[in-house]
């Protein structure tokens, strides 16, 4: 399994792309900014899209992507999340005044695409390849994913703050070889951190210790601006087996 990461910011501006990673040549999950660098035949190919949560940073190129890919494709593309995130698509994105509703055009019996619902704890498997959704905690239902295949697996946290399933469950999986975590914030904006429910270094730290020795770590979502400073803290508090700063480009095979 081929794992691209496609963006991997916690906002826009010059090279910086929001959260989206192409698996294979035909599962997105997420989908930030970062899919508008893909081609038009990479857009093609994707058939199912896993969505962590609603915020527009992870969703915003859904609809673009939809409307300059969908009539080209034989089969609808298959929209996995929690029912809470697919009621919020429904309700204020695909919802025929922001953006056409592509779950009933160009007709109910052939849409663009169609919307699946899959509960946080739940497992589904696409050609020997397993998606696992896990419940993290968020201002909004979240979930992140482990992905695995006959090689190992990798772990995605999506948004989160201070939470355990996810933990618990990478903990279970014997295969795990790479996570990961989101830390958005400098630890003096530990505050709008915990308001906002992301990490910041201070936060980060006290969750890795929650985590079995043995996968790489990899921080995702930082915010623009203050990379450097972040995972410079996140060096102070953790410096041994520091995490490595997450890539757009990077490339994880599993």
């Amino acid at each position: 399994m081929k794992i691209r990461i496609l963006g991997a910011s916690g906002g826009i501006g010059a090279q910086a792309r929001t959260t989206s990673i192409l698996v294979d040549h035909d599962i997105l999950i997420d989908a930030g900014t970062g899919v508008g660098d893909l081609t038009l035949e990479e857009m093609r190919a994707i058939d199912h899209v896993f969505l962590t949560h609603s915020h527009l940073d992870h969703v915003t190129m859904l609809p673009f992507m939809l409307d300059t890919v969908g009539a080209d494709r034989r089969e609808p593309v298959r929209i996995y999340a929690q029912e809470a995130t697919l009621t919020t698509l429904r309700t204020h994105l695909f919802n025929g005044e922001l953006w056409p509703d592509f779950s009933r055009i160009p007709t109910p019996e052939a849409p663009f695409m169609t919307y699946h619902v899959l509960p946080a704890g739940r497992e589904m498997t696409l050609n020997q390849r397993r998606v696992r959704s896990i419940p993290v905690t968020h201002v909004v239902p979240a979930a992140g994913y482990l992905l695995s295949s006959a090689r190992g697996s990798l772990a995605f946290s999506g948004d989160t703050t201070t939470t355990e399933e996810f933990w618990k469950v990478l903990n279970a999986t014997r295969d795990l070889r790479h996570v990961i975590v989101e830390t958005s914030f400098l630890d003096a904006d530990e505050k709008l951190s915990r308001i906002s429910k992301h990490l910041c270094p201070s936060l980060l730290a006290g969750e890795l210790k929650k985590l079995n020795p043995g996968p790489q770590v990899h921080i995702t979502h930082l915010m623009p601006g203050s990379e450097d400073d972040i995972m410079r803290e996140i060096a102070r508090h953790i410096p041994n087996n520091t995490p490595h700063r997450l890539e757009r480009g990077q490339v994880f095979e599993i």
